[in-house]
């Protein structure tokens, strides 16, 4: 079954938009990588549920790091492409609403 088109290609200037956005995600090798700090584990928990709620949404599942108990690092890469795709450039900007979303 071959992959989905948004996991196959690479829209460079999107990709070059998000680094330079100033939102913080940085490209570590074929990965976008990005850490987000919350008052505490509560809140860190809470967004991690949401980031897994979308990242299933999409069918695309990022590595999720709770650390330091209210920290949480978020690396995205597709593993059919070897690489950063379409695909994780949109769930990056869908993951940064989530953070700027208020719990409700």
């Amino acid at each position: 079954m071959p992959a989905p088109e948004n996991e196959t290609r690479l829209d460079e200037a999107a990709l070059a938009s998000l680094l330079s956005s100033g939102t913080g995600w940085t490209r570590k090798g074929n990965a976008l990588t990005k850490t987000f700090t919350f008052k505490g584990f509560k809140g860190a928990v809470s967004f991690v549920n949401r980031v897994a709620e979308a990242a299933n949404a999409a069918n695309h599942h990022p590595d999720i790091h709770l650390e330091a108990y209210k920290t949480v690092r978020v690396v995205l890469t597709t593993h059919i492409a070897h690489g950063i795709t379409d695909a994780d450039v949109a769930l990056a900007k869908k993951i940064d609403e989530l953070e700027r979303a208020p719990l409700g």
